[in-house]
């Protein structure tokens, strides 16, 4: 109903008893007791005076406007003597929040404090709508609807009279406006007209509120290994800038599951502490590492604050009591990852500074494979968590100068990083006897800084050339190192240093015809440097994954970190291709590879890991490399980055991904291919499918699938199959998954899920992992 008042009236038309300023002069005074400050506009064909009833009648179009509340009607009639407004025809009454109130007939109090109408609808800013029988308004506070009906509107239906999905009916609903609560008193639950559920009373805040204590809806678990159980969430808004959420889950075979969740909002930031736990009722049910515990459970902080300006202060730190606690416990509210992390950062146009610390809680239980063990060390697969390090701290630091060097751009780059490792972690691929090494223990810190310079001249005939130089250095600091890693080098302090000078080559080819244009560039870059220093002598941590193609291709280091620096002298060439046409499709690729001209290749001497003989840069001549990118601006997107052999072309290493959009189906596909490498213990090749769909099969419904396959194993690693429907009001899904790809004692891990989500009234799910 309305919220305002109404203090006077202003004709801008009248015709009849008097002109408009004799109709300003009669009416100014209609109000009473009312705001004098505020604005009212009358609008109408017509405005009589009724001097024996003491009544004003305004006919015809009648729209009445007044501290943001609108009024329109075929006639609004005022009694002075009562102090009513009655609106008849057709009424539409705007509220100055947004509400819109539809009816024939209404009446109200001089002020709109107070009314009363038959046979009304109420459209919400939130899209929610009240039907009613006969609705009242007290106090300027209080609407009581008799006969309701509550549920959210979309868009009209056809047929027009079809009931909506689904309502709430009640003898009587009771909006609270200064409580921001409605009550359902005698109520029932409709789906498609038919009442599904009786409630005898049902209370929930109305749409406007964001934040307000109360049971949240509950959701449901059924698992072979937990039993059958339903989580209780309760929501605490305790002030406008902290609240708490409470869960409680009793679980049929394990006991009750607890859930506690703390938020706090300041003015610089904000942060959150979670915590989830329970004494498990029968913890033989788990096999895998102190999953068989009797107490088991998690605590969370997350928090991110700006303590000055461009500074930002944050955490994200999770503890677990085992490793699989999250997998067996998936319901569990906030989740977890296998790494925390606090960090400090700033940034500014043109430098930043970060801070950060990382700890590693892994999830994947030790497992037993002598095949790769190598000798004097730990067998592969055990003492998993032993063998993550300890990061703390890593400290990154850019600045690029604003004014330029020797006309050019100068950028800097820093960056320190300490581990520690308890254990070793080596594996052999020679029958024990060559150790390689993922992982030293002891701690090792390096502190590394480069200077890069570059310049860009383009001459008249549109070539390109950008002379550029780098100087880098590092000092490694090497404590307790282990003394079985014969490979690493006895000192204490290992110093190396890296410069080089280069000059990159464009000359772009612009073709336009009629319906477009392309692009074909040849591109030639050329770094020259010493050899590079202490290769198999120094830790490698951050530079074990070697990736090449084209977006490495013109890199100047291609190692992935600063452990490994790049030496020798390359040439790194390729032909890129553009096509732009003016109906949206737009093709680009690039094709190239790399020489090694001068000096050792660093890529062809292993270090203590070995990753680099058979990245394809192993030799003079590199492998070629090429990617393709295709957009038709349709809906259908296909990229491929592919690295072929320099001897014959064979296929490396792809990957590949299309996504489409056609009529009511929206699909990607994604192919991975990895040849074998045998340096690194992979002798066989690796090729796997990744595809998912979704069908709509009419306006709200839709089916989807996905499914992961080992195509070299021939063996399906996920997955899944469901069915859904949405609209703006009603969401409902079910979906059956299976995942062969978990280390935690299953086969294979089957789990249902049903959701379920009411707009304005909330979302529940059930997840069922008894089929396993």
């Amino acid at each position: 109903m309305a919220a305002a008042s109404l203090c006077a009236i202003a004709a801008t038309l009248c015709h009849g008893y008097g002109s408009p300023a004799a109709a300003q002069d009669l009416t100014a005074g209609l109000a009473g007791q009312v705001d004098p400050d505020a604005e009212l506009l009358l609008e109408s064909s017509e405005i009589t005076y009724d001097f024996d009833r003491d009544l004003i009648v305004a006919t015809g179009d009648v729209q009445v406007y007044y501290d943001g509340s609108t009024v329109q009607a075929h006639q609004v009639v005022f009694d002075r003597k009562s102090q009513q407004l009655k609106a008849s025809g057709n009424v539409i009454f705007i509220e100055s929040n947004g509400n819109v109130v539809r009816t024939e007939e209404m009446v109200l109090s001089e002020d709109f404090s107070e009314g009363f109408a038959r046979a009304l609808q109420i459209d919400t800013t939130r899209r929610t709508r009240f039907l009613a029988e006969q609705a009242r308004r007290e106090g300027n506070n209080i609407t009581t609807i008799d006969n309701g009906v509550y549920t959210v509107y979309t868009k009209p239906t056809n047929p027009p009279d079809k009931p909506p999905l689904w309502r709430v009916r009640a003898e009587k609903i009771i909006h609270n406006q200064q409580e921001k609560i409605i009550r359902f008193e005698n109520a029932a639950f409709e789906v498609y007209g038919q009442p599904i559920a009786y409630l005898p009373y049902l209370s929930m805040p109305d749409p406007s509120v964001t934040r307000k204590s109360g049971f949240l809806m509950p959701s449901g678990i059924v698992n072979d290994k937990l039993g059958y159980g339903v989580t209780v969430p309760y929501f605490w808004a305790l002030s406008p800038y902290y609240d708490a959420t409470t869960i409680l889950t009793p679980l049929t075979k394990q006991g009750l599951f607890g859930e506690v969740q703390y938020r706090q909002s300041f003015v610089a930031g904000q942060v959150s502490l979670s915590a989830a736990g329970l004494f498990q009722a029968q913890p033989g049910n788990f096999s895998t590492d102190r999953a068989d515990d009797r107490l088991r459970g998690a605590v969370n902080s997350t928090a991110s604050f700006n303590i000055a300006k461009d500074w930002t202060l944050g955490w994200d730190l999770t503890y677990k009591s085992d490793r699989q606690f999250f997998s067996d416990y998936s319901f569990t509210s906030f989740g977890g990852s296998d790494s925390s992390t606090i960090y400090l950062e700033g940034k500014t146009d043109r430098n930043a500074l970060s801070v950060k610390a990382y700890a590693y809680q892994i999830s994947q239980e030790d497992y037993t494979d002598s095949q790769f063990n190598a000798n004097g060390f730990s067998p592969v697969g055990s003492s998993l968590q032993d063998k993550q390090p300890l990061v703390l701290p890593v400290i990154d630091y850019d600045y690029v100068f604003a004014d330029p060097i020797l006309a050019g751009e100068l950028a800097l780059t820093a960056n320190f990083t300490s581990l520690t490792r308890d254990e070793t972690d080596a594996f052999s691929i020679d029958g024990g006897t060559t150790a390689k090494f993922r992982g030293i223990d002891g701690t090792f810190s390096r502190v590394s800084v480069k200077g890069n310079w570059r310049r860009t001249f383009i001459d008249p005939l549109g070539q390109s050339f950008t002379p550029f130089a780098y100087m880098r250095g590092d000092l490694f600091f090497l404590a307790s190192p282990d003394s079985d890693v014969t490979a690493l080098t006895g000192e204490s302090f290992v110093g190396r240093a890296m410069p080089a000078i280069g000059l990159e080559y464009r000359y772009p080819f612009i073709a336009t015809f009629n319906g477009g244009n392309q692009i074909l560039e040849p591109v030639a870059q050329v770094v020259a440097r010493p050899n590079e220093q202490r290769i198999g002598e120094l830790p490698n941590d951050d530079a074990q994954s070697i990736v090449f193609d084209t977006t490495t291709l013109f890199d100047y280091d291609k190692f992935s970190g600063f452990d490994r620096a790049e030496g020798g002298t390359r040439l790194n060439v390729g032909l890129n291709y553009k096509l732009q046409l003016d109906s949206g499709y737009y093709v680009s690729g690039l094709f190239g590879r790399s020489y090694q001209l001068a000096g050792d290749n660093s890529y062809a001497i292993p270090d203590i890991l070995g990753a680099t003989q058979d990245s394809g840069l192993e030799t003079s001549l590199s492998d070629y490399v090429g990617s393709l990118y295709l957009d038709t601006q349709y809906g259908v997107k296909v990229g491929a980055q592919a690295r072929l052999d320099k001897e014959d072309f064979t296929v490396n290493r792809i990957q590949a991904q299309a996504s489409g959009i056609y009529g009511p189906v929206v699909s990607s596909l994604a192919y991975a291919f990895l040849n074998a490498q045998p340096d690194v213990g992979i002798d066989d090749p690796r090729e796997e499918l990744l595809g998912s769909a979704s069908l709509r099969l009419e306006e709200n419904w839709r089916i989807f699938g996905s499914m992961r396959y080992d195509l070299q194993n021939s063996n399906i690693v996920q997955d899944g199959l469901g069915i859904g429907y949405d609209d703006e009001g009603f969401s409902l899904s079910v979906t059956y998954a299976e995942d062969r790809s978990r280390n935690d004692g299953d086969d294979v891990n089957r789990t249902l899920y049903f959701r379920i989500g009411l707009r304005t009234i909330g979302t529940t799910q059930v997840s069922s992992g008894a089929l396993n």
